[in-house]
């Protein structure tokens, strides 16, 4: 009995390491279509775009953690759409090779919801 406990806590372990990795994947995705498409958005390289999917989704992860809400312009109505807006200019803060004006933010943030509610995935 024990050892089917320890199977089954090794398999929930293994799907949360790949959730995340999935997160990150979709994240990287949506981002580098945001900024091909968003006038005043540039990533620089393949580094830049793989800090700024990470910082994204931990910015993100925090603001649900701690407040309830998703930053998700599409579908969240006009506190989440003003969220990825923000967390979109913010991550340039934290991120070598990451650019964004306020206006590609906002801009960004309507593209950013488009593509991540087509992409096929959980959505939230």
């Amino acid at each position: 009995m024990e050892n089917g406990q320890v199977n089954s806590q090794s398999r929930g372990n293994t799907s949360t390491v790949w959730q995340i990795v999935g997160r990150l994947v979709s994240a990287a995705v949506v981002l580098a279509i945001t900024a091909f498409f968003t006038p005043g958005f540039q990533i620089n390289n393949i580094w830049s775009l793989a800090a700024a999917a990470v910082v994204l989704t931990v910015i993100d992860y925090l603001i649900t953690k701690f407040t309830g809400l998703h930053a998700s312009s599409f579908g969240k109505g006009f506190v989440g759409f003003v969220l990825s807006a923000i967390v979109l200019y913010v991550t340039q803060y934290f991120v070598a090779g990451y650019t964004v004006s306020w206006m590609a933010a906002i801009v960004g943030a309507i593209v950013y919801g488009v593509v991540d509610y087509f992409l096929p995935g959980e959505q939230q």
